[in-house]
């Protein structure tokens, strides 16, 4: 039988929602045990749905293979079962509003003061600095105040996009985060500070709209399932009604493509689509060429 990367490894997870839940199961997927702290109604994911067989999709999705404890930490007793958990921890992850886990007395720099190899992981809305510090923070929200919205889609009213993708990203970063902080504590003996926030991790995921607002043309425009900068890219109407995605992102494949499928090769050396540029320009011609 072949061990998991991370049998051995003991997680405590204060955590409600989507990005610390979805940071906690990739770990518990890993094989390390991951200690669940809900308060005692529950993490408020259970109720988003009862889709599951009466229990909420988020919920199902992203906790399991962990252990789950309740707690209310405004009472001596359960802080104290807390206190003991993190003890025997390596990893402590949390992502309560702001500033709430040091109020309770779970800050990461108290904690790894009182535990030097303790690696804690601490997920915000809009990081630890900044007049948005204090503010929760919402998928939805980071994907507008990001700017996904304004690349993502058809024209006409805004979408946002239709998986929880800051929570995520956010959550794939603390990961790894944690996994790096774990490799630097078995050279030096000491944990580690991760500091993550959705908004950072969305405004990551924008850097070429960014690159190409800087200093190219413009911002992306939305444009459905074509790509701004790439062609061909996008649905082709096939003559059964069915619709085909093609997806050309070399000029290697283009030869080929135009030489296999097209079976017009002269098409693959025409002025007008020789370059992948050329033919971003002239996508209209393209477009109706392979339709």
């Amino acid at each position: 039988m072949i061990n998991k990367p991370l049998e051995g490894i003991v997680v405590v997870a204060l955590e409600q929602a989507v990005a610390a839940p979805y940071c906690s199961s990739r770990l518990a997927d890993a094989g390390a045990r991951v200690i669940k702290i809900e308060r005692p109604e529950g993490d408020f994911a259970r109720g988003y749905d009862t889709a599951v067989c009466g229990e909420s999709s988020y919920f199902v999705w992203i906790n399991r293979g962990k252990e789950s404890v309740a707690l209310d930490l405004r009472h001596p007793e359960d802080t104290s079962t807390l206190v003991s958990l993190i003890a025997g921890a390596d990893v402590f992850i949390q992502n309560l509003a702001p500033g709430a886990a040091a109020r309770l007395g779970f800050g990461s720099d108290a904690l790894r003061k009182a535990h030097p190899r303790l690696i804690t992981c601490d997920i915000s809305g809009y990081g630890e600095a900044g007049p948005l510090r204090d503010r929760k923070a919402y998928d939805l929200l980071v994907q507008a105040e990001s700017g996904l919205v304004a690349v993502s889609g058809a024209p006409g009213p805004w979408g946002r996009v239709g998986v929880s993708l800051c929570d995520i990203a956010a959550g794939m970063n603390a990961l790894i985060g944690i996994q790096q902080a774990l490799i630097q504590r078995a050279k030096t003996g000491l944990g580690s500070a991760i500091k993550v926030s959705l908004f950072d991790s969305a405004a990551e995921l924008m850097a070429v709209p960014y690159l190409q607002a800087r200093y190219g043309t413009g911002a992306p425009a939305r444009v459905g399932l074509k790509h701004p900068t790439i062609a061909p890219y996008g649905a082709f109407a096939c003559a059964d009604g069915r619709e085909l995605v093609l997806s050309i992102q070399n000029e290697r494949e283009w030869v080929r493509f135009c030489e296999g499928v097209l079976r017009a090769p002269e098409i693959a050396v025409d002025a007008r689509f020789i370059t992948n540029s050329l033919r971003t320009q002239n996508r209209a011609e393209l477009e109706e060429l392979i339709q």
